[in-house]
């Protein structure tokens, strides 16, 4: 058994070029409310931006395959968005996708174990097989050769990279109880370096609070240059008391920070949405009120764009100001994420990058 890291690949940089994005079509009734009538429109907008820059291959069940082509038809039918036929359990991309490493010149994948954020211990559901099977999956379909970092448990929302050595990721999630408790710290962020092709990790302290990831670092932490990151930012409460610990985690890293708000107005259930859903036996029910865990860094970096969350409130336009400062040259899409986050996560977490073989900037 070789890694990526003795064969001199690694996980490039969301930022650097990519041949492709893959997606998972919506349908979980615990997640999509009412039949994923209004998560449907959402999904075939982003998929549509993403696809007129570069492919992107769409996961669909057997009954995906017919709805699917309802909103993306002529994406389909010009060849720019692929339907795989794989079975999945919901629509988290991110984390159930293999992860991508390259040398240079050729592109293999990384298959982790997946427990549904936690397993027995908080896991989000009990039926988790086609999620825990898709990364080889896809990887065998598409004629990836698949290093099998399992039975190590990770998702990609629980790490960032900038391509030139360093990881971001949360003590909150990679030390939960719910991933891999055998392990020491040390010995998980050697696993990162092994098979991410990295020198170091860089552990921030927490994600955002109430996060049902357990602190995904990607809705709190990105990075956006070799050593700049953007950190969700509010001055306030628990959530403030978060930041502080995460900034001054990073700037010890050496790491220059730029502070992006979260929403000014909490993002939080209606009646109307806890209504929709349809959970299966077992799984957490919603309340109304309950407040979700929205953010503007869980954007997703394309070939010449930047898709940007956005929740109709007044730090919208704040958080398509600062990213557009910081990716010149790329197209800020913003987009109405609400449908998403009430499915219970955002754009980053339902795509992930296939890089280009060839990493130089396009």
């Amino acid at each position: 058994m070789t890694t990526p890291k003795r064969d001199n690949f690694h996980m490039p940089a969301e930022y650097a070029p990519h041949a492709a994005t893959i997606m998972i079509w919506c349908e979980r009734g615990g997640s999509w409310i009412y039949g994923a009538k209004y998560a449907r429109p959402v999904f075939a907008e982003m998929i549509r931006a993403i696809s007129r820059r570069e492919k992107v291959y769409l996961a669909v069940s057997e009954r995906g395959r017919e709805s699917a082509p309802e909103y993306l038809e002529r994406e389909i039918n010009e060849g720019r968005v692929e339907l795989v036929e794989l079975p999945t359990d919901d629509s988290w991309a991110r984390d159930m996708a293999p992860t991508f490493v390259t040398d240079g010149s050729e592109v293999r994948a990384v298959d982790w174990a997946f427990n549904a954020w936690g397993g027995d211990y908080n896991g989000l559901y009990k039926d988790y097989q086609n999620d825990d099977a898709f990364a080889g999956a896809f990887a065998a379909r598409e004629g990836f050769a698949c290093y099998m970092a399992r039975p190590f448990v990770l998702e990609g929302g629980s790490v960032h990279a900038n391509g030139k050595g360093i990881i971001l990721t949360t003590e909150e999630c990679l030390l939960s109880p719910g991933r891999n408790p055998q392990l020491s710290k040390e010995e998980i962020g050697e696993k990162l370096k092994e098979y991410l092709g990295a020198e170091r990790v860089v552990w921030l302290p927490y994600g955002v609070e109430g996060d049902e990831t357990d602190g995904h670092v990607d809705n709190i932490c990105a990075f956006v240059s070799e050593n700049e990151v953007v950190l969700g930012w509010t001055e306030e409460g628990e959530q403030g008391r978060r930041c502080r610990a995460d900034l001054e985690a990073l700037e010890a890293a050496g790491l220059t920070v730029h502070k992006l708000p979260f929403p000014k107005t909490p993002v939080c259930f209606t009646q109307f949405e806890v209504d929709g859903f349809a959970p299966e036996e077992g799984e957490d029910m919603r309340e109304v009120g309950e407040q979700l865990a929205a953010s503007y860094v869980n954007f997703y970096v394309c070939n010449g764009a930047v898709l940007v969350p956005q929740f109709g409130d007044e730090n919208d336009g704040v958080a398509v100001q600062i990213l557009s400062g910081l990716f010149p040259g790329r197209e800020v899409v913003p987009v109405y994420a609400r449908q998403l986050i009430i499915g219970g996560g955002n754009i980053h977490c339902l795509t992930q990058q296939i890089p280009a073989p060839s990493q130089k900037e396009m």
